[in-house]
């Protein structure tokens, strides 16, 4: 692996056309899934809408306000979903891109970092639509006047998904930041851990502005975003213990190393004696000296 301080230099030309073609790759992929899954919009519509329309009276249907939103709104969802499901590839463009004028510490921190969020956001995603959705919609519908039909517009309904899915995921990214914080030394685990109590509370507040005014799924963000922050706070200790003992290890190989130069050094130079000595002619011996 070639490190970022002994790979040549290149032009600001070379730098723009490998962009050009990265970024190519990226709508090309997006727009092969976008083709892919356009034919199946309505299905893919009917599965989103599922958690709604399971906690509707029988009979009850969702609503189009605008007259091009039967058309428009099964798009848009596609292509979001194109982006969605390309977001894997998208970011292992943006990881090519970069990567090259990365240092191979950085590399190996990065690279688990952008394979971690991707996960950690897919996870939200899940949970909001198997967890949140339907205790969410079973309480909207259920707190309904009596005499009003719920009937949703399929615009607003999918805005307000995609709302509900970027804050989840988002939220579940709480063990990254929390580990990338400690990593680079703004903080460290123990200062964290005495920060709890204001992370909770942060934690609710946050679920109040992101979530719909219910005290359900403002509950079901803030939980999960302070197991999250605990689970970032373990992994961060972890980092930190390795750090250590690949220092001390380092350090240890230094003074080995030290410790053979020394013996090395004492060596060559009871050699180098050794040699001087036999090179030096024998004394005369008193007898062998002539009147």
């Amino acid at each position: 692996m070639v490190d970022a301080s002994n790979a040549p230099e290149q032009g600001l030309l070379t730098h723009l056309v490998e962009l050009r073609d990265r970024l190519l790759k990226m709508i090309l992929a997006v727009g092969l899934l976008f083709l892919c899954l356009f034919w199946f919009a309505d299905e893919i519509y009917t599965w989103l809408a599922a958690p709604l329309l399971a906690h509707l009276p029988e009979g009850s249907q969702m609503i189009a306000i605008d007259v091009a939103a039967p058309f428009f709104i099964p798009f848009k969802l596609v292509l979001m979903l194109s982006v969605f499901i390309a977001i894997p590839y998208l970011l292992y463009q943006m990881w090519a891109f970069v990567a090259p004028g990365l240092y191979k510490h950085e590399k190996q921190l990065v690279f688990p970092l952008l394979a971690s969020s991707t996960l950690l956001f897919y996870i939200g995603v899940l949970f909001a639509y198997y967890v949140v959705f339907p205790l969410v919609f079973g309480f909207f519908t259920a707190v309904a006047p009596q005499g009003v039909e719920v009937a949703t517009d399929i615009g607003r309904y999918l805005d307000f998904v995609i709302t509900i899915f970027f804050a989840f995921g988002i939220a579940f990214e709480v063990p990254v930041a929390t580990v990338l914080l400690v990593v680079i030394g703004i903080t460290t685990p123990d200062d964290l851990a005495k920060k709890r109590p204001y992370f909770i509370v942060a934690a609710f507040v946050i679920g109040m502005f992101l979530t719909p005014p219910d005290i359900i799924s403002q509950t079901l963000l803030a939980l999960p975003m302070w197991v999250l922050f605990e689970a970032g706070i373990f992994f961060s200790r972890i980092y930190l213990k390795r750090k250590d003992a690949a220092a001390e290890a380092r350090d240890k190989l230094y003074e080995d190393n030290d410790d053979e130069s020394e013996a090395d050094e004492a060596n060559s130079a009871a050699a180098n004696k050794s040699a001087a000595a036999k090179s030096l002619p024998p004394a005369s011996h008193p007898d062998d000296i002539g009147p």
